[in-house]
């Protein structure tokens, strides 16, 4: 693991949380404004004018360089791991942006799932792999992840409030997983030069796959605050990259003695994810203060309402 890949990964994991921030930020805005009876399309054509979601795309346009450039040194095992510090990041620029501090039942459970995450990482040691994948496995890759995606954003369609926010979450991050797999087979086939690299499927499915991984994860932050989707959006990336790695690339994972440590992780995962689902603020205001604040009517709010010091 060089440290050029660390630098790119956890830089794309900084801009992908402040994209989410922002674009949370715009989301929750158009909810006061608006109300929930209107549809995505014309959501998103309001939200193409808001300041805060234009910045919010441009970071994720940044984000798919930096990420591409760490997938270019680095394995799909490591990269998108990594990126699970954008967690951390999550509630670092959300209490800037949002004015307002998690509770601490929050913190804990986003620290308990980004250290377990990262130890389950640090005992499993992905090897790096081909820079492609094998011939005949994007197929079988392929049907599965539009299978999952499907299922998971068919039953948050079904739900409201936070559970919504961490199926569609989940569908999003099962989307940019396959979405990181194919710009790793992109820039796996650099080498034949760039224009034979615009002459074959990777570059457009890369395209596609993204463009519906971002607007399931609209879906996520229209649905409910950033503690219920960010962490089923992360770790759901992680894990699926890990899975994809290996039954794409050959990246692999050790066993044997290391077995216990990646336990203990996989043990953390299911406690951080069990405190976040029960902390307030996956039903609370932490990511809508300042959408209300801005909003009609708020201005007799007072600055202790709004978690201000």
């Amino acid at each position: 693991m060089s440290l050029l890949t660390v630098l790119l990964a956890l830089f794309a994991a900084l801009s992908n949380a402040a994209a989410s921030v922002l674009q949370r930020r715009a989301a929750a805005q158009d909810e006061e404004r608006a109300g929930a009876r209107h549809t995505m399309v014309r959501s998103l054509l309001r939200l193409v004018r808001d300041r805060y979601w234009v910045a919010g795309a441009a970071l994720l346009a940044l984000t798919t360089v930096l990420q591409a450039a760490a997938l270019a040194v680095g394995s799909l095992a490591v990269v998108q791991p990594l990126m699970a510090s954008e967690l951390l990041f999550t509630l670092v620029v959300g209490s800037a942006v949002f004015h307002r501090r998690p509770d601490s039942r929050t913190w804990v459970a986003f620290v308990a799932l980004a250290v377990g995450l990262a130890l389950f990482l640090g005992a499993a040691t992905p090897s790096a792999g081909e820079d492609t994948a094998a011939e005949g496995r994007w197929g079988w890759a392929g049907l599965a992840l539009l299978v999952l995606v499907a299922g998971l954003a068919s039953v948050g369609s079904l739900v409201r409030g936070a559970p919504r926010a961490a199926l569609f979450g989940s569908a999003a991050a099962v989307g940019f997983g396959g979405t990181a797999a194919l710009l790793k087979e992109v820039t796996g086939r650099l080498p034949q030069g760039v224009g034979a690299v615009l002459t074959q499927w990777p570059p457009y499915a890369t395209a596609a796959v993204g463009v519906v991984s971002f607007l399931l994860l609209q879906s996520a932050l229209r649905a409910g605050t950033l503690a219920a989707s960010q962490p089923a959006l992360t770790l759901g990336d992680a894990l699926t990259s890990v899975a994809l790695g290996w039954a794409l690339f050959g990246e692999e994972i050790a066993l044997g003695v290391r077995v216990l440590p990646e336990l203990i992780g996989v043990a953390l995962i299911g406690l951080g994810s069990v405190g976040l689902a029960r902390a307030p603020s996956v039903h609370g205001a932490w990511d809508t203060a300042p959408a209300a604040r801005d909003g009609p009517g708020a201005g007799g709010r007072s600055r202790e309402e709004w978690g201000h010091e």
